[in-house]
């Protein structure tokens, strides 16, 4: 910190005093507030400034001062709370001498401060509060920066968010907008009667994901604790259970790289329809967010980072090796070929591709020249057995299984497929995890009895989909990176 920005910080310090000394707290906690910005322009309408100085409507906001104008005897400010922004005018000739020269000696910008007053319309059109009133309720201490905007280190403004809330409308509504997403497909899902759960955060077996997961430890039961990093095995639970629709607004935690597409902490919806396969749920997907996006804007059409995204039914279907040939040149054919896989794989750069099997080496490939370059929405299936360890089988086809993966714009957005309900399948596909685990994947599941025991009472056919909210809310606000869409991403320590 500047000795420039210790002075500043110096006068504010003085100006609580100040209020002290003038009989004022400077932290008060008994003000009740009345209106909002949008309630007094809602209660100003179009009426023109006549009709409005004729109704002599009084209001009383508050909100944080985001900008001041100083002309002497008199004072425009631009109050903002949790409606919008509204324009204050204080002058000498309607507070008085003392009250107006306290404003003027203790507000700057970046306080939380009480208007009451009259409404009236300047002569440049401005809604404005003339203030016969005036109360601090917070000094701030901390000057409010003058040119947030243009901060080249976005990493200041994700760290200090709440700065970047005070100051730029542009974030606040990327928030309100991710609340209504999230209002949108809960409500979507309770209308078609599914049930809203909540299932443990931690748990004694990591499951639902392939997927590294944090440690803690439990000191009274003495046992080790894994954070989510999936809620699947718990809502497949339910379904034993007789719950037959669940969903779960879900926090979950892995163990992974910080990049514009993942944060160690993320939030899915995961739902789970039983009597259902992974084809219902392709048409419940396609239905539900082309709905989101029409909500959103008037039309399943929108614009992502200067392209067009068209959510209109029906999506783009094909299967993992039609995307791998298409993208990356390849004829279909050869995909079938592991000599070929394994060759094409090392010389891409594919992780473990001297031991993968056939399929981890057909998805890897898939991810390295194809993932990124699907504008979509598409729905990618046929996945192959290995990678999949919790999904049903293809009847016809039983190396493959019944999935997909939703890519819009180059990203996965939802994951769906049909449940395996087979106990001794499933008990066979976690025991091929463990060896991949001793063989030194971090990634690969445990082994869960008590889901197995669950699957030996019966789990009613059925299929799940999990659809990742950050970066949903990425596409809907036209967001480059998913640090822009959570409030308070995980970032390294200061200093």
């Amino acid at each position: 910190m500047n000795e420039a920005w210790n002075d500043l910080m110096r006068e504010r310090h003085r100006k609580i005093e100040d209020l002290r000394a003038a009989g004022e707290t400077p932290y008060p906690n008994d003000q009740r507030v009345g209106w909002t910005a949008a309630a007094a322009r809602a209660a100003a309408g179009t009426l023109s400034p006549e009709e409005l100085a004729g109704k002599a409507i009084r209001v009383d906001i508050a909100g944080r001062v985001v900008a001041l104008r100083r002309f002497g005897k008199a004072t425009f400010l631009s109050l903002s709370d949790r409606s919008g922004r509204i324009q204050g005018y204080v002058k000498k000739d309607t507070l008085g001498d003392a009250e107006y020269g306290l404003f003027q000696k203790v507000v700057d910008s970046g306080d939380l401060l009480w208007l009451e007053g009259t409404l009236f319309i300047t002569r440049t059109g401005e809604l404005t509060v003339q203030a016969d009133r005036f109360r601090v309720l917070t000094k701030a201490i901390r000057p409010l920066p003058e040119k947030w905007h243009g901060l080249s280190d976005v990493e200041t403004r994700y760290r200090q968010r709440y700065v970047d809330l005070i100051v730029n409308d542009e974030v606040r509504e990327i928030f309100r907008r991710r609340a209504r997403i999230v209002n949108f497909l809960r409500d979507y899902l309770s209308r078609r009667d599914f049930l809203e759960v909540e299932t443990p955060m931690m748990q004694p077996v990591a499951g639902g994901a392939t997927a590294r997961p944090f440690v803690t430890h439990h000191n009274t039961l003495d046992m080790d604790l894994y954070l989510r990093v999936a809620p699947e095995l718990y809502l497949k639970r339910l379904l034993v259970g007789g719950f037959e629709r669940v969903f779960e607004i879900n926090r979950n935690f892995r163990n992974e790289g910080i990049s514009t597409q993942h944060n160690p902490e993320f939030t899915m919806i995961e739902f789970y329809q039983a009597y259902a396969t992974f084809t219902d749920l392709m048409g419940l997907t396609e239905d539900m967010l082309s709905s989101l996006a029409t909500a959103l804007y008037g039309s399943p059409k929108f614009s992502y980072q200067g392209e067009t995204v068209d959510f209109t039914p029906p999506w783009e279907r094909l299967t993992v090796a039609q995307a791998a040939a298409r993208y990356g040149g390849f004829p279909e054919e050869r995909l079938a070929d592991e000599t070929f896989l394994r060759e094409t794989a090392v010389r891409l750069g594919v992780p473990d591709a001297a031991a993968a099997s056939q399929g981890h080496l057909l998805v890897g490939i898939y991810e390295e020249v194809a993932e990124r370059r699907i504008a979509g929405p598409a729905f990618v299936t046929e996945y192959p057995i290995e990678v999949s360890p919790l999904s049903r089988p293809n009847g016809a086809r039983p190396r493959i299984v019944d999935r997909f993966e939703l890519i819009v714009r180059g990203r996965e957005i939802a994951n769906a497929f049909s449940e395996l309900n087979d106990p001794v399948d499933q008990r066979g596909r976690f025991e091929e995890q463990l060896r991949r685990r001793e063989r030194g994947d971090e990634e690969a599941h445990f082994l869960d009895e008590d889901y197995l025991r669950a699957l030996e009472y019966g789990m009613p056919p059925a299929a799940g989909e999990g659809i990742g909210i950050d970066r949903l809310v990425m596409l809907f606000t036209d967001s480059p990176s998913i640090r822009e869409v959570i409030l308070f991403p995980l970032l390294r320590k200061e200093g």
